[in-house]
Formats: C-alpha cells, sequence, structure tokens
C-alpha cells in the first residue's frame, strides 16, 4: 500500500450520493476535498475519510475521520487524576497536637464512595478506534477533538444541546455534561458512527486468525475486507435489509464498546483489602453487558415506535439499470449510505441529533432524600405560651385544693 494516498476520493461519493439528491454543492465539495488534501500534507496520516458535516447555529462543522500511521503515539495530558491527592498531601502535613483538637471537633465523615470512574478505550480500539479532525468551515485550521471517554457518552444520551459551532463554548444541560462542546461534538460523532455505519453483507469479513486470548471473544470485535466479495444488485440491495450489515461496533450503556468490570482491582490492591471488601461487593455484582455481535444485519435493528429503523430505496425508478442502492437512517436523520457494485459509503449531514417522536424532556433530579426519619418521637414540641402556663398553673392549684378538702373530711367521717 505504499503507492496509495490516504486522500479520498470525495468527488465520486459526492456523485453517487447526488443521484439521489444528498449532498453539497460541487463547489463546497471541492474546496473540502481540497481541505483533507492539506490536513493529510499536515499530519502523519493512514486513513482518511469524509465523515460529514453537523450543523450548527453560528457555524458548521465539517468532519475528517483519520487513523494515523502506525508508531504515531498520541501525547496525552491526564491531569484530571492528579488533583485530588495534592489535596490530601496538604492536609497530612498538620501538627500532631492540633489534629487531636480538632478531632474531638470534627463532625462525622461521609461514607458516600462515588461509584468508580470507567476508563476510556484506548486509542485505536472501540469508540476511540478513529480520531476527529474538525474545521468550521474548508479552508480554516483543523482542530483534532479529544477522545472520548464513557462518561460523556452516557451524558450525551440524556441531553439534547444544539451545537453553536464553536469548540470551547459550555454544555450548559442537567445532567451536567462533563466537557465542552468538542467532548459532545465528539461523544455525538461516537454514537452515529456506531448507530449508522453500515456496508453491503459480505463487503467484511472477521479475521481468520482467531486469539483465544482476547477479551472480546477472539477476532470477533474486529473485520477486514473480504477479497471474494460478491456484490449484490441494486434491486436485491433495496428489498432487504438483511443484505446490510453494521462494521462499527455498538455502544454498551456502561459508554464503552468492550464491557469492562469497575470494581475490579490489581491484585496487589485485591490482597491489601480483602476483609473489607468482601462484605460490600457481594450484594452489587454487576451483570456484563453484551451487545449485538459485529457484521449484526440492520433487519435486527429495533425500530422507533411504529417506523422502521431504516429506510432503502433506489436513487431513480426511472432508469433501474443504473441506479444506486440508497439507505437513510430514521433514527438518526441526516446519516446515509449508499451502495453500487464494489462500492459504498456512508455521510452524515444534520444537526447531530437522534430523532424522538416525544419532545425532548430533560430528566428531572432526583427527590431529595430525608436526613432523619421524622415522627413524634424526634419532634421537639414548641414551648407554651404564657397564657397557656397561667392556665396549667391555675388548674393544678384547683385540683391541689380539692385533694385537700377531701382529705379535712375524710377523718372527720370517721370520728362519727
Amino acid at each position: 500500500s505504499s503507492g496509495e494516498t490516504p486522500l479520498p476520493n470525495v468527488m465520486e461519493t459526492a456523485f453517487y450520493f447526488e443521484q439521489a439528491g444528498i449532498g453539497l454543492s460541487k463547489d463546497e465539495y471541492y474546496h473540502i476535498f481540497l481541505a483533507l488534501k492539506k490536513l493529510i500534507s499536515a499530519q502523519p496520516i493512514q486513513t482518511c475519510r469524509f465523515w460529514g458535516k453537523i450543523l450548527g447555529l453560528e457555524m458548521n462543522y465539517v468532519i475528517a475521520e483519520v487513523q494515523f500511521q502506525e508508531g504515531v503515539e498520541e501525547e496525552e495530558t491526564e491531569e484530571e487524576e492528579e488533583v485530588p491527592d495534592e489535596r490530601e498531601q496538604g492536609m497530612g502535613e498538620v501538627e500532631d497536637e492540633d489534629e487531636e483538637k480538632e478531632k474531638e471537633d470534627e463532625p462525622p465523615k461521609s461514607t458516600y464512595k462515588p461509584p468508580p470512574v470507567i476508563p476510556k478505550e484506548e486509542n485505536g480500539t472501540g469508540a476511540n478506534k478513529y480520531i476527529y479532525f474538525v474545521c468550521n468551515e474548508p479552508g480554516k485550521p483543523w482542530v483534532k477533538l479529544p477522545p472520548v471517554t464513557p462518561a460523556q457518552i452516557v451524558c450525551a444520551r440524556k441531553i439534547k444541546k444544539f451545537f453553536t459551532g464553536r469548540l470551547d463554548a459550555p454544555v450548559v444541560s442537567f445532567p451536567p455534561f462533563p466537557g465542552n462542546e468538542a467532548n459532545y461534538l465528539r461523544a455525538q460523532i461516537a454514537r452515529i458512527s456506531a448507530g449508522t455505519h453500515v456496508c453491503p453483507i459480505g463487503f467484511y469479513q472477521f479475521e481468520e486468525k482467531e486469539d483465544v486470548d482476547e477479551e472480546g471473544g477472539g477476532g470477533r470485535d474486529t473485520c477486514e475486507e473480504n477479497p471474494d466479495f460478491q456484490p449484490l444488485s441494486v434491486a436485491e440491495m433495496v428489498e432487504s435489509l438483511s443484505t446490510w450489515v453494521h462494521y462499527v461496533p455498538s455502544i454498551l450503556k456502561q459508554g464503552r464498546c468492550v464491557w469492562i468490570n469497575p470494581s475490579q482491582k490489581s491484585e496487589e490492591e485485591e490482597e491489601a483489602g480483602e476483609e473489607e471488601e468482601e462484605k460490600d461487593e457481594e450484594p452489587d455484582e454487576l451483570q456484563q453487558e453484551i451487545g449485538p455481535p459485529l457484521l449484526t444485519p440492520l433487519s435486527e435493528d429495533e425500530g422507533i415506535q411504529n417506523i422502521p429503523a431504516w429506510t432503502a430505496q433506489p436513487s431513480t425508478d426511472l432508469i433501474p439499470q443504473y441506479a444506486v442502492a440508497i439507505l437513510q437512517s430514521n433514527r438518526w436523520p441526516g446519516a446515509y449510505a449508499f451502495a453500487s457494485g464494489m462500492k459504498f459509503n456512508n455521510i452524515y449531514f444534520g444537526w447531530g441529533h437522534k430523532y424522538s417522536p416525544e419532545n425532548h424532556t430533560p430528566a428531572l433530579p432526583e427527590p431529595v432524600e430525608k436526613e432523619y426519619p421524622d415522627g413524634p418521637e424526634i419532634a421537639e414540641a414548641a414551648d407554651p405560651t404564657v397564657e397557656e402556663e397561667l392556665a396549667f398553673k391555675a388548674t393544678k392549684e384547683k385540683e391541689r385544693g380539692e385533694h385537700g378538702l377531701r382529705s379535712e373530711r375524710c377523718p372527720s367521717v370517721q370520728l362519727r
């Protein structure tokens, strides 16, 4: 593949989609073509693809999906994890005498343990298989999006925000989104790719060599091009959805493509805290999530209420012998695929939102928990007023007076 260029033939893809009336103007496509050429000359790119265009309120995003050449490691800054440790070290430097006094006055400490953070998938795997570059319009500088974390995907599924077109814009939402617009854009790209990137059946096959050691079931989480691919006719591609398959793994509820057990610890940690852990971990044994396997046909995709997940049709009914098969996603409006002979491609033009039959209703905050059981044995009684106290005193004195009279009468009765 030394002679191959990573530059995709954008104009050819545009030609096929144009037959179904999908896409941009020829000029804009050509500008994107040149912008991708510029990106490839500046970065160590192995493969490149025009992913599509996400619309924003102020500016739009033109998106390129790339893979770097092997051996090019990404530099990553992981500052977030180190912050809590510094605070703890600072706390530990207090003198012993002060500590003892403080312990007496300290309020009780919370025993709440936050759920463990789900680690992100390594670059080049799962939801982080590809690297994405975006620019607001062709010719402007390309910006690399950060890798996506499970927390961002999980939260992106619960919110619905329009993009502004500024990567540093904050995402104000409930539940609060962990990141800014660049992270939200990256999460939506991951979700759209996982849901809508499809190819004709037989184009990809599972890799021959099956590594049994791998967690993903050995070779079943990666696929390669099938050299013996026999394309189906356009009529067959349009007739049944089982002629199309997903070639991008689906994202689990956890926010990753490959499930990970967050409570599983390294061997050293396990030995250190075995006694304490035993009590805590038994009740909530986590159930491993399993998604649909790779190369699952679209006929198994769930519909949306009474709408099918996909609509397949030929690009023209008038000249069927030269038509191309066009597939459109109803779950992610704006996601399309075409197939014609040996060629197929996927593209997205839209606002980056999933279709929902009813309006988007944000999640409500959870009900506030009570601090203690409320009841008469705990409730503080209100102090009596002065009038109530005087009335109480008067009744007591009256009772005492009556009691005295009775005791005076009794001895006289006995004397008689």
